[in-house]
């Protein structure tokens, strides 16, 4: 032993105590990993997102999680005596100092124990050319310190999950992963002698690496061959290091790991999200020839808003299909029939005429069609609805009015509708409307609930400051508020789940039609770009979009074909232990036996708000029919557009059974009433009335017209939405 080494060695022998090295709690309270963890509902992980780019660090891992044959291996290879040393192995460092003397090679021997107070005091490292003196004297220092107040467990497990393994990999956890694919505690010693040859050369070539590996493996006596350590060894050099699965919810991710914390708890199901994520991809796979390739699918709690599943698309783009606007096809009738029904306008069993309509627009005559361009003629509401007949919805959105269902569509949290009703015009019974999976899915819930509205969570709600996924979901942690009549919401749902009433367009066998009670509704949107199905039950609701996030056309996809498949493998799923099961009818709702004079539909049960029941529904001739202004309805409020020239804007008033009838306006006599009357208008209340020759007021009815100059354009005309 050179003298030079003795003399060291007396002094630090004699040295005092070095100063306080950081406890265990400390290390692993500090220790950060490299990726921010998506838990689900159950803690189970569902996503990761890289947040520090510097190394690859999973989670800390206890000792005990680790395969007993990595440490066994690790001591093996770098600190056999670590168990009767105090930190720094005297006996080995002075064999180290005199074989230096004769080889060109320096040799170390710094302890597990060095080692780890290096790793946890950066001035303790290295630098290329090597330590110095002073740091060597540290870094015993430090050794002698963490072995006086650490246990030797302590000190095993902190080295393991701080040191690095190779290229960016640093600690047990990301090295098992990324070398083996697997969690550290099943590592076979054959791996683990491999993951200890590497702590010598992080950045060894292979070759290096598994002779390291094959004569460790002579030392402990491991029943490997050195050819298979060899496998071994080029199958994990060549390995993607942190190999990612196909990540489940991404958007989700970045919605959520953006405050620094290393794990977050969501309201997501990992096998349900999984699931629908398969279910997405192989419907899609099934509609590649029909020019669909993306998609989304989400799943909502009726009772606390939290969001189950959140496939925002099928793993191919990084769009996210929940927040993106798409026109909403057919999928806004329900709330345009629930506002009918609930101002006692209509009931499930009136009739509504399915003909042929035009309608007066300043812009031109607005031609509305039926998803088959055929007309069924006189049917009930029921069945206009559940088989998603677009002349009817016209003309109830005429009766309803447009100012006041554009109010009710926002009411149920359709926040994308920014632009005045009049901007949307009378196609917005039709979804000419842009909206969100998201706040569309969310408004079905509200249906669900009996009309009561509350925002959607993708955080537990014991987290007061949960992240949302979108504006309209602020609200979430608020009380639900009533926004839908019970009754109309519980008639609503009643005909979405009725598969007879919707088998003049869909037939009695489809995807719609599951094996237990639920509500559902589909949607295509003009020139076949979106296809929507949306539905629910009494414990889940569903919305599913198919489509293409460039906007490019479908071909040839109907309601049932696109969207609807994925929608009911979900469903299925959900309730293959508990089927889903119909409502009890709220107060203020009551069933009748119907029938129709004539026979334009079938005797049946049927329900009705209290008031407005009846149980002979009979058809009137044009002729037999009481005059009524159909525009504009009761408390119409029409906004002029002041970029229009006022010559050019007009509202259209018309009239039932308006023959031998005038218009008169504010007191003031118009003209004839058997046709449409193009009025300019001017700001202000206004009272419109049908009177009869002796100028008698046969009905009327009350607007208000806002701005300063005149009435604002409608959207378009002939627009086609499907069902």
């Amino acid at each position: 032993m050179s003298r030079r080494v003795l003399l060291l060695c007396g002094l630090i022998l004699a040295w005092p105590v070095a100063a306080a090295v950081p406890t265990p709690e400390q290390v692993r309270r500090e220790y950060r990993a490299s990726e921010a963890q998506l838990l689900d509902r159950h803690g189970a992980r569902i996503q990761s997102l890289r947040i520090d780019l510097q190394g690859r660090r999973t989670p800390w891992v206890a000792l005990q999680d680790i395969s007993p044959a990595l440490p066994a291996a690790v001591l093996q290879a770098e600190d056999q005596r670590f168990y009767q040393h105090e930190g720094v192995d005297w006996s080995a460092a002075g064999k180290a100092a005199w074989d230096n003397l004769f080889r060109s090679r320096p040799r170390g021997a710094s302890t597990i124990t060095m080692q780890l107070a290096a790793l946890l005091d950066p001035r303790l490292q290295a630098a290329k050319q090597g330590r110095s003196w002073a740091q060597k004297w540290d870094q015993v220092q430090a050794a002698r310190e963490l072995d006086a107040s650490w246990s030797k467990a302590q000190i095993l497990e902190a080295y393991l999950n701080l040191v690095s393994f190779r290229g960016e990999l640093q600690g047990v956890g990301a090295a098992a992963r990324g070398l083996f694919g697997k969690v550290p505690s099943g590592l076979t010693l054959t791996e683990a002698m491999i993951m200890a040859s590497l702590l010598r050369g992080p950045n060894a070539a292979p070759a290096l690496v598994w002779q390291r590996a094959c004569a460790l493996s002579r030392e402990l006596r491991a029943p490997a061959t050195c050819s298979e350590i060899e496998l071994r060894t080029l199958v994990a050099m060549g390995r993607p290091q942190m190999a990612q699965e196909l990540a489940p919810a991404p958007q989700v991710a970045q919605q959520l790991l953006v405050r620094g914390a290393q794990n977050v708890r969501s309201t997501l199901d990992a096998p349900l999200q999984l699931f629908a994520q398969t279910a997405l991809r192989q419907q899609l796979m099934a509609l590649r020839d029909r020019n669909v390739s993306d998609g989304a699918v989400l799943v909502l709690d009726n009772a606390s808003g939290e969001i189950l599943a959140y496939v925002a698309n099928a793993g191919g783009s990084e769009v996210d299909g929940i927040t993106a606007l798409r026109q909403a096809g057919s999928t806004l009738k329900p709330f345009l029939y629930e506002l009918a029904i609930e101002r006692r306008l209509l009931t499930a069993a009136s009739l509504m005429d399915d003909s042929a309509i035009d309608i007066a627009t300043p812009t031109g005559l607005y031609v509305p069609q039926n998803y088959d361009k055929e007309f069924k003629g006189q049917v009930s509401v029921r069945t206009s609805l559940a088989s998603s007949l677009n002349v009817p919805a016209v003309r109830t959105l005429v009766m309803t009015g447009l100012e006041r269902f554009h109010s009710r569509l926002q009411q149920v949290g359709l926040s994308s509708l920014t632009e005045p009703a009049d901007f949307y015009g009378y196609s917005l019974a039709l979804g000419s409307a842009e909206v969100s999976l998201l706040d569309l899915t969310n408004a079905y819930r509200v249906l669900a609930n009996g009309g009561l509205y509350s925002g959607v969570s993708l955080l537990p709600r014991s987290a007061p400051t949960a992240p949302v996924a979108s504006a309209s979901a602020a609200a979430s942690a608020a009380a639900p508020r009533r926004v839908l009549d019970a009754g109309a919401s519980f008639i609503i749902s009643d005909i979405l789940s009725d598969r007879a009433a919707r088998s003049i367009t869909f037939g009695l066998k489809n995807e719609l039609a599951t094996g237990f009670w639920s509500a559902v509704k589909t949607g295509t949107s003009k020139d076949m770009r979106d296809n929507w199905c949306i539905g629910y039950t009494d414990r889940y609701t569903v919305g599913v979009w198919v489509g293409n996030f460039d906007g490019q056309p479908m071909w040839d996809v109907s309601g049932v074909t696109g969207a609807a498949p994925a929608w009911r493998d979900v469903m299925d799923y959900l309730h293959r232990q508990q089927p889903g099961r119909a409502a009890a009818p709220p107060a203020g709702v009551l069933a009748r036996q119907i029938s129709y004079q004539p026979a334009l539909e079938s005797p049946r049960s049927e329900w009705f708000l209290t008031g407005t029941e009846s149980q002979l529904i009979t058809l009137v001739t044009p002729a037999q029919r009481s005059p009524k202004i159909l525009y504009p309805p009761e408390s119409t409020i029409i906004a002029i557009d002041p970029d229009m020239p006022a010559a050019v804007q007009r509202v259209f008033f018309q009239a039932q059974a308006g023959k031998g009838l005038s218009w008169q306006l504010d007191g003031t006599l118009l003209g004839q009433a058997a046709s449409p009357y193009a009025w300019q208008p001017t700001p202000g209340p206004h009272q419109l009335a049908l009177i009869d020759s002796a100028a008698q007021i046969v009905a009327q009815t009350r607007f208000h017209v806002r701005g300063s100059a005149t009435s604002v354009p409608t959207s378009g005309s002939d627009l086609s939405f499907g069902h």
